[in-house]
């Protein structure tokens, strides 16, 4: 999976959000319960599974993500990017003030082991 390389080297905080519900408005954060704040090793370990996820096609389920993760600078204002993941169609949606429109929706395997890995972590974050 490609994230927006710029974004990647400027995070400093990810934010894992277990989400609720799809955003009423386009380009709007997923709603949802933030479960964790990785800084430090944590975001590198997931960035790294994030952009290793192996590819894969698109299975129709209506796009259902369960997690999202936001990306911030050292600002920690807006976030550079938000990755929703739907582990049903494979899908990942990405938006924010780094997300170039190419990298806006991609495919991932949820079988491989990083993406096993990545869903075991955030199950882990969660309350």
């Amino acid at each position: 999976m490609q994230l927006p390389a710029e974004a990647v080297a400027a995070t400093v905080l990810i934010e894992v959000v277990r989400i609720s519900a799809l955003p009423t408005m386009r380009d709007v954060p997923y709603p949802g319960t933030v479960v964790a704040h990785w800084a430090g090793s944590e975001a590198a370990v997931a960035l790294t599974l994030i952009e290793s996820l192996p590819g894969s096609e698109q299975h129709r389920c209506g796009f259902s993500p369960g997690w999202s993760v936001r990306a911030y600078d050292d600002s920690l204002d807006l976030a550079l990017f938000e990755a929703a993941f739907c582990f049903t169609c494979h899908e990942v949606r990405m938006h924010g003030t780094a997300v170039p429109p190419v990298l806006a929706k991609q495919f991932f395997d949820p079988g491989a082991l990083q993406a096993q890995t990545l869903l075991s972590l955030f199950r882990t974050a969660a309350p």
